[in-house]
């Protein structure tokens, strides 16, 4: 009987049962504290850690961003980091087990960094297409959402080093999010937003909660009473802490009172001496501290980080050592998803499906490999997910390395991926220059593109941030191509940028409305056009003359410059691109957003490829019927060729490995057998919910509780692929399906292909009998459990998965409690959203 989709974390320690051993130990080591100390514990020493305390024998406890990688207490390439694909790529496995592996590899990270907390995972959901970290949150359902996350906070915890679900609740947007309020309806956040929190927090019990930035209906996240203790606290008995969003932590007493227990960064925080007085003057009791604290050396504890406590997992009880790399390549590959492999297309792949994948080299007389990103791997989104990968394969080195020794393969670029302005990369070679106030240089740095991203304590040559007055990208570049090229700046402050010699800008860029965190997620502004030769190298020059960026605790550098080619060099690009196509048997098309696109700090306005990548698809397709396009994106995007081309894989945002493992998928030594975790409109003008930019500062979410599949189902357009689709390189037959408990359903299917493959079981539930008039509106069906599993050629698998309770359950508001709705249910197993194979039906009783 094959294993279904959820994890077992019984057996694991450190769960809630654990812990009353620790409560001595606690005890003993709050008694000895004065509110100064413990004021000081609650507080951010600064960026990434709390204060140590020695007179309770208590260490300094360090954070670190994730959920792709553990970046540790820098920002900087000098320390690289493991990458592993998006977090919608690890939901496109549909396979909590390989979350799991997932976290127990970055924790194997945390532990080499020093890192005793990792900030992730974001358990968000999809509820528009436009979300700007959409890359980063897993799924547009709630249970996919759980059971994903719940493996990933299991993996991370049982490895000895504390997850953080984030951000708690409906953070699902960039626009104005310090200060949006989204209003959201009671059952609403109950059944979605709220949903995925409450069963990771019931099955994976993750040492510490992240606090939105956002407010939900009038209150600001870190002082949200109601949902913070009321819910977290009271109602779910979460016994973790709850750390603020970096800066998101607003009022003293209003956050305390709010259920928050640690304000970051520091030192300048709204707790800390703050919070001290604030007792002092009697705002805040006393006795609320002691419980907050009692909160953080319980986590301490836990980490090993107090004296006399042994930690929940001791270095003898973690999972035997993984191989981080191989893990990356398989988590990539797992996750990639087959959107299109046309059927009839000679020859015929060895195992015989008669689609164009997998390729089979002794057979194609030479690949054409097209566009930007399949050179420069794009492999994750930007942001605070931002990591440093040490070795990056791109999908042009991959299939080098994969295909036998003189089998013919082309790379041509095709175009560029942008419509405006990205980071000075290809064709610059630059340094970065700093200096102190009497113009002495205090460092000299390569860079490998024109990003700089320093904090204060990280800077090139360990050069003293305080003395720090200037810093210069210096250096030059070689155009491929001649015509006007733009240049333009990133980030806040004041800039002089020069080609050649002609000045571009001198002035300042601080929009008085500006997010504060957009020095370091905010798109380049264009500055001006040089027009240059090809070939011959011109100097370039961009002066920060007030590079420190700061706000509140954050102290860095961080701008950049920014570069775009004259636009008549793309019908060059594009019509080498259809000549290499032409002369080849397989043309492997690339596409590809970029950071401009895809990041933290703003949402997307489209859902098109930036650029003219989808003209550049369309003529290649054109000029050969064997096209495979890539999808490199890390959310939905528009394909208005996908019925014109031989093959469409989504690869998402895959990780350092992704070349290597987009070879395995192309050659067949790995299927690609993901599903979609989130619904894929053909144009956004046809997504059923849109909207995230707030009128009046106020976001509703007037769809209620239907977001995604839920709500296509009562939409007039059909999505260009739904929720759970994906192909693979066999084919299954679903023959059996029967009821074999209270809610345990038995389905039995078998591999009908040629090939061993991977099948994903999806359990859809829909109400038999009609609402009554005036019942609760729901959706038409819902997921309620899935299973993955793989079987060989002519093999029959059966898995049982058990559907939980809530299934079938609704949010009563008038009671304020969850309400079982009896009565005759219809059980679907199917292969996707809308593809029912077999159907069952159970009765539930109230």
């Amino acid at each position: 009987m094959a294993t279904p989709g959820d994890v077992t974390t019984d057996a694991y320690p450190g769960g809630y049962a654990d812990d009353p051993r620790y409560s001595k130990v606690v005890e003993a080591a709050l008694a000895r504290l004065d509110l100064d100390s413990k004021a000081r514990l609650l507080a951010g020493q600064d960026l990434w850690s709390l204060p140590a305390l020695p007179e309770i024998g208590l260490s300094s406890l360090v954070m670190s961003d994730g959920p792709v990688g553990v970046r540790g207490s820098g920002w900087t390439p000098d320390d690289p980091s493991l990458t592993l694909p998006s977090p919608t790529a690890l939901a496109a496995s549909w396979d909590p087990e390989l979350a799991r592996r997932a976290g127990r590899v970055l924790a194997q990270e945390a532990h080499r960094k020093g890192v005793h907390v990792l900030l992730a995972p974001t358990i968000n959901l999809h509820r528009s297409p436009l979300g700007g970290r959409h890359f980063e949150a897993y799924s547009e359902d709630p249970l996919l959402t759980a059971r994903v996350g719940a493996g990933y906070v299991t993996g991370v915890q049982e490895s000895g080093v504390a997850a953080t679900l984030k951000h708690f609740v409906a953070n699902d947007a960039e626009t104005e999010r310090f200060t949006v309020d989204n209003q959201v309806d009671e059952r609403t956040l109950r059944e979605l937003y709220l949903a995925p929190f409450e069963e990771i927090i019931a099955t994976a019990h993750p040492w510490l909660l992240m606090s939105a930035y956002n407010s939900v209906n009038g209150s600001t996240m870190t002082e949200h009473r109601a949902l913070q203790i009321g819910v977290l606290r009271e109602e779910w008995g979460y016994d973790g802490v709850v750390v603020s969003d970096w800066l998101a932590a607003r009022d003293t007493a209003g956050a305390i009172g709010g259920g928050l227990d640690v304000a970051m960064p520091g030192p300048q925080t709204v707790f800390g001496p703050a919070l001290a007085a604030a007792v002092r003057e009697g705002k805040v009791a006393e006795a609320t501290v002691d419980a907050t604290v009692r909160r953080v050396l319980l986590l301490a504890a836990r980490l090993g980080l107090l004296a006399g406590a042994e930690p929940a997992v001791p270095a003898a009880r973690r999972p035997a050592p993984t191989d981080g790399t191989a893990c990356a390549r398989e988590i990539a590959a797992r996750s990639f998803v087959l959107l299109r492999n046309k059927q009839r297309i000679l020859p015929l792949n060895p195992a015989g499906i008669g689609g164009i994948l997998p390729l089979h080299p002794a057979g194609i007389g030479g690949i054409a490999l097209i566009g930007h990103a399949a050179r420069h791997a794009r492999i994750l989104g930007g942001g605070s997910a931002t990591v440093f990968p040490g070795a990056v394969v791109s999908p042009l080195e991959g299939l080098r390395a994969a295909l036998p020794e003189g089998t013919p393969l082309t790379w041509v670029r095709g175009a560029g991926l942008s419509d405006g302005l990205s980071p000075a990369a290809d064709g610059f070679t630059l340094r970065a220059i700093l200096r102190d106030a009497s113009g002495a240089v205090l460092a000299d740095q390569p860079l490998p593109d024109g990003r700089i991203r320093w904090m204060a304590e990280t800077l090139p040559g360990g050069a003293d941030f305080d003395a720090l007055d200037t810093v210069e990208i210096v250096g030059t570049f070689v155009p491929r191509t001649g015509g006007p090229h733009a240049f333009g700046t990133r980030g806040l402050g004041v800039f002089r940028l020069t080609v050649g010699d002609k000045t571009l800008f001198d002035g300042v860029h601080r929009p008085a409305d500006a997010d504060p965190l957009a020095a370091i997620t905010g798109p380049p502004v264009e500055r001006g056009v040089a027009d240059l030769p090809a070939g011959l190298p011109v100097e370039v020059r961009l002066l920060a003359s007030t590079p420190k960026m700061s706000y509140g605790s954050l102290r860095g550098v961080t701008f950049g410059l920014a570069h775009h080619e004259p636009i008549g060099e793309d019908d060059q690009l594009i019509e080498e691109a259809v000549a290499a196509a032409a002369a080849a048997d397989t043309a492997i098309v690339v596409v590809a957003t970029t950071e401009t696109v895809e990041s933290e700090g703003f949402d997307r306005s489209s859902l098109r490829l930036p650029g003219r990548q989808d003209e550049l698809v369309a003529r290649v397709a054109a000029a050969n019927p064997r096209t495979v396009v890539v999808v490199n994106a890390g959310a939905p995007v528009e394909m208005p060729w996908r019925n014109d081309v031989a093959a469409v894989l989504v690869v998402w945002f895959p990780g350092e490995q992704g070349g290597a493992a987009l070879a395995d998928a192309l050659l067949g030594h790995a299927e690609p057998a993901g599903r979609l975790p989130t619904t894929w409109p053909s144009r956004l003008e046809e997504a059923p919910v849109r909207e995230v930019t707030p009128k009046a500062g106020v976001l509703r979410y007037d769809e209620e509780v239907f977001i995604g599949y839920r709500a296509w189902q009562r939409h007039d357009s059909e999505p260009a692929y739904p929720f759970g689709f994906g192909l693979g390189y066999t084919s299954w037959e679903y023959e059996h399906i029967e009821l074999v408990g209270a809610r345990t359903i038995r389905v039995r299917t078998r591999n009908t292909g040629s090939r061993h493959g991977r099948a994903v079981v999806q359990i859809y539930v829909s109400p038999t009998d009609a609402t009554p008039a005036g019942g609760p509106r729901r959706p038409e069906q819902w997921l309620a459990g899935f299973a993955s599993f793989t079987a060989c050629p002519g093999q029959a698998t059966e898995v049982d998965i058990t559907l939980p309770e809530r299934a079938f359950q609704i949010w009563d508001t008038t009671s304020g409690s969850w309400a079982t709705l009896p009565g005759r249910y219809t059980v679907h197993a199917a292969h996707d959203a809308t593809t029912p194979a077999l159907s069952t039906e159970l009765h539930i009783t109230g």
